[in-house]
């Protein structure tokens, strides 16, 4: 009993402090942008980079990840991706330029961040105190 209250009030811990993002995605050419919302980035992205041809043509693989926003709640997710669906093109770009000049995919700097942060530590060195001084 104790062990299914515990494990609720986990998933209700989780609940509250799940992340949002607002992304745009784009093609090596630039030529096609996709604004899009997830709970989780890196899973979504690893989606579109498996189902390249999904949504469009060869010459149109969404697997540049060239802007994002963090949000606490999906509310604020959800009014920024509305605003940023209704942005033209060239708002868009202004946008990816504004914080990324020279569209670089951003999936390296993420995938190294969940690396660090879902990585057991094994190479450490213990120190005890008394060899430092």
């Amino acid at each position: 009993m104790q062990e299914d209250i515990l494990n609720s009030l986990v998933l209700i811990f989780k609940h509250k402090i799940m992340k949002k993002f607002v992304y745009i995605v784009t093609d090596r050419n630039r030529t096609s942008m996709h604004v899009g919302m997830s709970s989780d980035l890196i899973k979504t992205l690893d989606f579109y980079k498996q189902m390249p041809n999904l949504f469009f043509d060869n010459g149109m693989q969404l697997t540049r990840l060239v802007y994002f926003e963090e949000f606490k709640s999906e509310a604020q997710a959800l009014v920024r991706f509305k605003t940023i669906s209704r942005f033209t093109r060239m708002q868009k770009e202004r946008l990816v330029r504004s914080c990324n000049p020279d569209w670089i995919d951003l999936t390296i700097g993420l995938d190294f961040e969940n690396i660090l942060l879902h990585r057991n530590i094994t190479n450490q060195v213990k120190l005890s105190f008394n060899s430092l001084s």
